[in-house]
């Protein structure tokens, strides 16, 4: 029996110093005593905090215990009982008490508990104790981006870089701020890296059109958004965004194709679907396409009976379509429009000889006609205008139309317009031999004319 005793001795001995060694790695890690010991899942975890507990029953101020007590609860994730130790801690303070890793370990678990306001005290609380550290710069970062503080966002995201460059929502999130701040080409190398380590990224990829077209690299962001077009996700806003952009380059058909493919989507944000509809529904009436504008322009109005003009534009293109002439007279091309008006010319005095001497037009606004007519009671040279616009016409248009009739040795002449004459327009003409025809009066003779009917010779 004697002899065992040296070896339970060596034994003990062996015991304790596992103990010690155990103690060391706790502390090198950012604990000590009882919370150096702490391990999620381990077989000690019940005592632990058994432990803990006990000391704090004598001291509920014990910062060793605390400590303990919250790296338990931090590793397996109890973040509202790792929030309530931590602040304990913050509360005492003061030696015993690792200050930067409680602020920060409070901010982690308020975090997780959608508590944004206490997330931000505390990780501005670690950063007076770490201002280097990455984990406290991405995360206030962050919090000032969704805040919209985007310049602050910057300064954080931009100190968090220094130790981790390579950091995907880090670079996402800088060239997203910078963006926001209106510095597209300064955004622009972040998102492109962020989006080299994380391909996936459409969001960032749809940004980065942005930028393109902000620094007015249009053929790059087409390229971009014609590739979102199909994505569920960005899709819509890539095609309202690619459709804009051909429009503005007038690629109409091009622009057509985006909108129609945006219409297809699924599950749209209804200002955007709105949106789509109206800018497709302009496409098409620059296409003269009316009877596919109306729909899309009722749709509108059935679900925002106030989006921008859609009941003006209801109201005026719904005239049109029913009327193919006076859609002529409005929409189409010069020489669709010239073409129908020397009809309506022919046509204007019955069983007269007419003969077109001149026509003239002045920048798709109006065509003047100068005709020699020849009745069996009078002969005249008479000057025709058909002004395409359906606002008002004032007296200044009237004053060079009778000037050009004096130019020409025209007899009279006759002012045909769409639209209406301003008060002042008409008094000019009282004592002159011009014929103003407004918008009521041309829509009788667009309803006679015979659009099959040849020109008189």
């Amino acid at each position: 029996m004697e002899s065992l005793i040296p070896i339970l001795a060596a034994v003990a001995a062996l015991i304790v110093g596992v103990i010690i060694v155990m103690l060391v790695i706790g502390r090198s890690k950012g604990g000590d005593g009882l919370n150096g010991m702490a391990g999620k899942g381990s077989k000690g975890r019940d005592a632990l905090l058994k432990a803990a507990n006990k000391k704090l029953s004598q001291n509920p101020r014990d910062a060793e215990a605390l400590a303990a007590v919250g790296n338990i609860y931090f590793q397996e994730e109890t973040w509202d009982r790792a929030m309530k130790t931590y602040e304990i801690l913050i509360g005492i303070g003061g030696a015993g008490v690792n200050e930067f890793e409680a602020n920060l370990r409070y901010a982690i678990s308020a975090q997780k508990l959608g508590m944004t306001e206490e997330a931000y005290k505390g990780f501005n609380l670690a950063r007076t104790f770490q201002a280097d550290n990455f984990e406290v710069n991405y995360n206030l970062g962050a919090m000032e981006f969704d805040r919209k503080n985007y310049d602050k966002t910057v300064q954080f995201l931009s100190q968090a870089m220094k130790s981790d460059p390579e950091h995907p929502p880090t670079l996402r999130l800088l060239g997203h701020a910078l963006f926001r701040l209106k510095k597209p080409k300064e955004a622009m190398s972040f998102i492109r890296k962020a989006i080299d380590l994380a391909p996936d990224d459409k969001e960032s990829l749809y940004t980065l059109g942005e930028c393109y077209y902000e620094a007015n690299q249009t053929e790059q962001a087409l390229r971009i958004f014609g590739h979102l077009r199909a994505d569920p996700a960005m899709g819509p806003n890539a095609c309202l965004y690619s459709g804009n952009i051909n429009l503005e380059q007038r690629q109409i058909d091009k622009a057509i194709q985006d909108f129609e493919i945006g219409l297809k989507h699924q599950n749209v944000k209804q200002e955007t679907l709105t949106e789509i509809r109206y800018k497709l529904a302009t496409c098409y009436i620059q296409q003269n396409d009316i009877g596919k504008a109306l729909p899309l322009l009722k749709q509108i109005r059935l679900e925002n009976s106030n989006y921008k003009d859609v009941s003006v534009l209801i109201g005026r293109y719904q005239e049109l379509n029913s009327n193919q002439n006076l859609q002529v007279y409005i929409m189409a091309p010069s020489a669709d429009f010239v073409a129908l008006c020397r009809k309506i010319v022919m046509n204007y005095f019955p069983r007269a000889k007419i003969k077109i001497t001149n026509i003239s037009v002045n920048k798709n606004e109006w065509a003047d006609i100068l005709t020699e007519v020849d009745t069996l009671k009078w002969q005249d040279v008479i000057m025709f205008r058909f002004i395409r616009s359906q606002g008002s016409i004032g007296e200044l248009i009237v004053r060079d139309f009778h000037s050009h009739l004096k130019d020409v040795k025209a007899g009279r002449g006759v002012c045909i317009t769409v639209g209406k004459y301003t008060e002042e327009a008409k008094r000019y003409t009282e004592a002159r031999l011009i014929e103003l025809i407004e918008k009521d009066k041309l829509m009788g003779l667009l309803k006679s004319l015979d659009t099959k009917q040849p020109d008189k010779k």
